[in-house]
């Protein structure tokens, strides 16, 4: 238990978030960012490296797409072990373990990344690349806790949208080095992250902080795991995150597979999207706070329909201006609905808490208890989302060429959350015994 520890922290107390809490919570904020940042940049490594292998690496688009879906894998599994970590070694003990443990995939990677390499072991070293992946959920559960409810949906979208930031920044720096050293030199790539990885190992034991009173309460998740509202957010959120990760991880590939563009060609315009929808998620967040979370999901879903109706349009038509604008669409669409879904995971479990008769720091005690615990899980299995992404586009492109079957999927999803989201927080209000009515419509 090494480190800087703060032993009493109240952040729903507004004198302590005035004079004190807030900008410690801040301060926290900034690094927990820029680690998470590295981790979803070597996370998402392989959407790069997959377009330096050209021809004389011996992989067909079918490999690389499973290159890509084992990567997303373990990093979605991976999310479980790390929410609880936080709470195990502080927050900033594990950020700067989980920060040094990316030299383990990249060094792994700049070893092995050459023709003649088997395809077992660019599965392994892509399998490795998950932990980046894990680094999302030990940081959104320790800012969670740093935060009072009524900035968390602005404070997690900004953590969540400055970490996916380092999608497009990975897919730049592939872009830069193939534009300029070629398609042939991938260690390039690897060779600049491994100096950023230290850095921000090196920031967060400086600046960063442990919250002593973050317990690991396991009568809290075995609570949050029965409780359907959790298992209903993860669904919810495979449709936001999972689509979000999953299309970083694609968008690339599937510019070269169906489009038939030239590595830099790809490159220079797979950043676009994953920047975008980076950039608007603490906008989601934002708009969760003052219109409710499940008001911004619901009409979310249904641009994200429309959107994937257009994209199917364009894979039909073999219209690329078409596609990329449906495509990017559905990149700025995903990233808003990740800041309002993670908003409304907290506000879910508070509005229970008033509509079992709770009221005050009882009622926020139980709303921080449940969330705590929920979000590890939904975020594990929202990103399960961006796998089962990348093996429909396999599977779509093995059996037919083109993407086109694996769009439908796509839309027919999104109508499914469309209609969860309205059916179970939107349609009718939830009686609270001898108080008010409180609809879920305010989360």
């Amino acid at each position: 238990m090494s480190g800087r520890w703060i032993e009493h922290w109240e952040p729903e107390d507004e004198t302590f978030w005035r004079e004190k809490g807030e900008r410690i919570a801040k301060r926290n904020l900034l690094f927990s960012v820029l680690s998470e940042h590295i981790g979803f940049s070597i996370w998402t490594l392989w959407s790069v490296m997959v377009l330096f292998m050209g021809p004389e690496y011996g992989i067909d688009p079918a490999g690389k797409f499973f290159l890509i879906a084992v990567a997303t894998l373990v990093g979605a599994v991976i999310r479980v072990p790390y929410t609880f970590a936080v709470a195990r070694f502080g927050g900033r003990n594990w950020t700067i373990f989980s920060a040094l443990l990316l030299l383990l995939p990249t060094g792994a990677a700049y070893a092995v990344m050459e023709p003649g390499t088997s395809y077992t072991t660019f599965l392994l070293v892509a399998a490795l690349t998950g932990v980046g992946g894990g680094n999302f959920a030990s940081s959104m559960t320790n800012i969670n806790a740093f935060f009072p409810l009524h900035k968390k949906g602005w404070a997690l979208g900004l953590n969540a949208g400055g970490g996916n930031i380092g999608v497009p920044v990975v897919q730049l720096v592939g872009l830069l080095v193939i534009g300029t050293a070629g398609a042939a030199q991938p260690r390039v790539v690897l060779g600049i992250y491994i100096p950023l990885i230290v850095v921000a190992a090196v920031c967060a034991a400086l600046y960063m902080d442990n919250l002593a009173p973050v317990k690991n309460d396991t009568g809290a998740v075995k609570e949050a795991v029965k409780d359907a509202h959790t298992w209903i957010m993860a669904f919810l959120y495979i449709g936001t995150f999972g689509s979000f990760i999953g299309y970083s991880f694609a968008f690339g590939l599937v510019l070269q597979t169906e489009f038939g563009r030239t590595p830099l060609q790809a490159a220079s315009l797979t950043f676009i999207g994953p920047l975008l929808g980076s950039l608007i998620r603490p906008l989601g967040g934002s708009l969760a706070d003052r219109h409710g979370g499940a008001r911004i999901t619901l009409w979310t879903f249904l641009a994200m329909a429309a959107a994937t109706g257009v994209v199917v349009y364009a894979s039909v038509t073999e219209s690329l201006a078409v596609f990329l604008v449906g495509f990017i669409a559905l990149f700025i669409l995903s990233g808003l609905g990740n800041g309002s879904t993670f908003k409304m995971i907290p506000a879910i479990f508070q509005a229970k808490a008033h509509a079992a008769g709770l009221e005050g720091e009882e009622a926020e005690a139980y709303g921080r208890r449940l969330s705590g615990a929920a979000i590890g899980l939904i975020g594990a299995v929202g990103a399960v989302g961006g796998l089962a992404i990348n093996l429909a586009f396999r599977q779509s492109f093995q059996t037919a060429g083109t993407g086109t079957a694996a769009f439908v999927a796509f839309l027919l999803f999104y109508g499914a959350c469309l209609t969860v989201t309205w059916a179970v927080y939107l349609r009718r209000p939830v009686e609270v015994p001898a108080k008010r009515q409180l609809s879920y419509s305010e989360v």
